[in-house]
């Protein structure tokens, strides 16, 4: 891309700075921002500092105000329908906190694809000083459930300066509107065909004390716990997403059955991804869902891009008679306080509507824990044969 190309890209796209309480360091980032190029819009979402008392002329730039906090999300959703009022085809989101550089933000105008929409993250290197445990965790854990939702490995989920494609996002309208709406906003758009990739860019990160955040521990962890659990049980549903993108088909390989059992070995094939995919089997497996156990498994696999392999593999120590009987068992603990001794026809023709319950009772115990307990030796075992494979090379 020439200068010329970038300049066009960057008077198309509005650089919108949701902020909330933020009056230190929010007309340093606009200033910053206007003195590279960007057509700048402030969100205002009802600050109850000084904030309040900045107008657009102080700023130097459009300023839409909220007379209440509504979100983070309600926040770029006004950018995006104000965007698509004056004729901007891309909104790039920036934090106003200062942690953005929004030169760096020029990297983003890059991957822009006319034609081919897409969400395009600047994706922080998290690797410098200052930078909380805490945001590491969260990125890493927010990356783990993206991947699994949508296929995509993406360095940084939680990264708030992105590109979004204006009418793909407006079109799509996400139901959450705080810290989750970004999370949620990439999985449903990834659903809907927008593609999605990666720029590597700077961040700074204040001393311990000094950063402003408004990002509550327990709220908000809470609130993208859900969102994940809504998301997961969504994609497992057997009914197709909205598409607002036409994707590509891909060639069909079931005439070609060595290269699809190729695939199956080697796709999602990390150390994670197995352990994942051998949880996942392991606990189907313990679950009394008789004679379908293994379509269960590659079904729920396939949507949640594991490996059908591992899974199916892991999934066969759960056969009869061992770990069924451990479950009825376990579920014959629960209901009654001790463990079931006589095995005879009444107890074993007679109840059997009580021993499929008690078997499904307590399938929900052990299958999480001897699924955890499998999926870290194969975690180990993979990772392992990772570095076996790298010394042999």
């Amino acid at each position: 891309m020439n200068e010329q190309e970038r300049q066009e890209l960057q008077r198309r796209t509005l650089l919108v700075i949701p902020v909330y309480n933020h009056s230190a360091t929010l007309e340093a980032v606009v200033q910053q921002a206007k003195a590279i190029g960007w057509q700048v819009l402030v969100v205002d979402d009802g600050s109850d500092d000084s904030t309040s008392d900045m107008d657009a002329a102080k700023l130097g730039c459009e300023l839409i105000r909220h007379p209440t906090n509504l979100g983070k999300g309600a926040a770029i959703l006004t950018g995006a329908g104000y965007a698509r009022e004056n004729g901007y085809p891309y909104i790039l989101t920036l934090d106003a906190d200062g942690q953005h550089d929004p030169q760096e933000a020029v990297k983003l105008l890059a991957e822009i694809k006319e034609g081919q929409p897409r969400i395009i993250i600047g994706a922080r290197d998290m690797t410098g000083v200052n930078v909380p445990r805490a945001s590491v965790f969260g990125r890493d854990f927010s990356n783990f459930w993206v991947r699994l939702e949508t296929s995509f490995s993406l360095p940084d989920t939680q990264s708030g300066m992105r590109l979004y494609p204006v009418q793909q996002l407006l079109e799509l309208a996400p139901a959450t509107q705080r810290y989750d709406f970004e999370t949620e906003s990439l999985v449903r758009l990834a659903w809907a065909g927008v593609g999605i990739e990666s720029v590597d860019v700077g961040v700074t990160y204040p001393r311990k004390g000094e950063r402003i955040s408004h990002f509550h521990q327990f709220k908000d962890n809470a609130r993208l716990t859900l969102l994940h659990f809504r998301l997961v049980l969504r994609h497992l549903y057997p009914m197709g997403h909205t598409q607002l993108v036409k994707k590509e088909k891909a060639p069909n390989q079931l005439f070609h059955p060595v290269k699809l059992l190729r695939q199956l070995l080697r796709e999602h094939a990390t150390p994670i991804q197995i352990a994942a995919a051998v949880w996942v089997g392991i606990f189907l497996g313990a679950v009394p869902l008789i004679g379908i156990h293994t379509l269960a498994i590659i079904y729920t696999t396939h949507k949640l891009h594991l490996n059908k392999v591992a899974a199916v593999t892991a999934s066969q120590l759960c056969i009869p008679p061992l770990v069924p009987f451990i479950c009825i068992q376990a579920g014959y603990y629960l209901f009654n306080g001790g463990f079931l001794y006589e095995f005879t026809r009444e107890t074993l023709v007679a109840q059997v509507g009580d021993r499929l319950l008690e078997y499904l009772m307590g399938s929900l115990l052990v299958g999480p824990v001897l699924g955890f307990v499998v999926a870290a030796l194969s975690y180990l075992g993979a990772k392992q044969l990772g570095r076996l494979q790298r010394f042999s090379s």
